[in-house]
């Protein structure tokens, strides 16, 4: 899923398999090499708990890329913005 790249790092992307929602607790999952069960389960908790699950996985879906794709979403409105 997240295999290294060119240069031999790893590159974190959001990935189009083992979605539930954006995909971005399978991204991570991939990177960190654990079950995405796990990811999802954390972020739940730090929804209930702390309230700003929601939040970080919405700044998370902005700034990791999608699989395949040319950027970040963020990327992607900065690049429109200038032109």
């Amino acid at each position: 899923m997240n295999e290294p790249s060119s240069n031999g790092t790893k590159r974190l992307y959001r990935p189009r398999d083992g979605r539930v929602v954006a995909g971005v607790c399978a991204g991570l999952a991939a990177y960190f090499g654990v079950d995405p069960t796990l990811v999802r389960l954390a972020f739940a908790l730090v929804t209930v708990f702390g309230g700003l699950g929601v939040l970080i996985y919405l700044c998370a879906w902005v700034v990791i890329p999608e699989e395949g794709g040319d950027g970040s979403i963020a990327e992607t409105f900065v690049n429109k913005r200038r032109s």
